[in-house]
């Protein structure tokens, strides 16, 4: 699963993905947690052009009664996504890419929970492919996604069993574009990222609480 990442980079590093980042406003994220708004890039709606936006993390279905539902929906699994009623009408017209450039995951150790952090070995950031809905039920229309998630690759499954779909930069706008297909094999560069392109270390079990928010999270844990 994923349930915190880190969004700590540049705009100019985010260029590297797609060129849409110049100008905006991005404070470092240490402690990204669900209910917040994260940065993703869409197609714009009713468009062919592709936009940076901000998603309420937890994905509110356009049926749902209450937007508590999200808390629930963070994250869909890939091998399901595409005919769970929560999640099937995004993942046939709605994709989207989260941007991150860590993630932590949790292993029990005694009594205890050991956050570990993930992130790519060069150091750069990366996307989560996700999905989005927008929701009508309040005083004002929300737009939220969820994280998909795949069976974790050799480096995480010490950690956890699960973990997000990261997507290599040769496939990003082929994902954002292509919603809704159902042809065998449209995604099948969807799956466990590479674990020899990746790091993971223990850390602060600061990370634990929502409420930390800066640098210590990303801190090694004492030995």
């Amino acid at each position: 699963m994923c349930g915190r990442f880190t969004l700590t980079t540049t705009p100019q590093a985010l260029n590297q993905l797609f060129p849409l980042f110049d100008g905006i406003d991005l404070p470092p994220n240490y402690n990204v947690a669900p209910t917040q708004n994260v940065l993703a890039v869409r197609v714009k709606p009713g468009t062919d052009q592709l936009e940076a936006v901000r998603l309420r993390w937890g994905l509110v279905p356009s049926w749902a009664d209450d937007i508590k539902i999200g808390y629930k929906l963070i994250n869909a699994r890939l091998d399901t996504a595409a005919t769970k009623p929560s999640f099937r009408s995004a993942f046939k017209q709605r994709h989207c890419l989260i941007l991150a450039d860590g993630f932590f995951e949790w292993k029990k150790i005694g009594k205890t929970k050991q956050p570990f952090l993930v992130r790519m070995r060069d150091g750069q950031p990366f996307a989560f492919a996700g999905l989005w809905e927008k929701w009508d039920g309040g005083e004002k229309p929300v737009e939220s996604c969820t994280i998909l998630t795949t069976d974790a690759n050799e480096l995480m499954r010490e950690v956890h069993d699960r973990m997000p779909v990261i997507v290599d930069k040769a496939h990003l706008r082929h994902w954002l574009v292509t919603p809704g297909a159902s042809e065998p094999g449209t995604f099948a560069y969807l799956g466990p990222f590479p674990a020899d392109a990746m790091t993971k270390m223990a850390v602060n079990p600061l990370v634990n609480n929502v409420r930390n928010n800066d640098p210590r999270c990303l801190e090694p844990a004492a030995s």
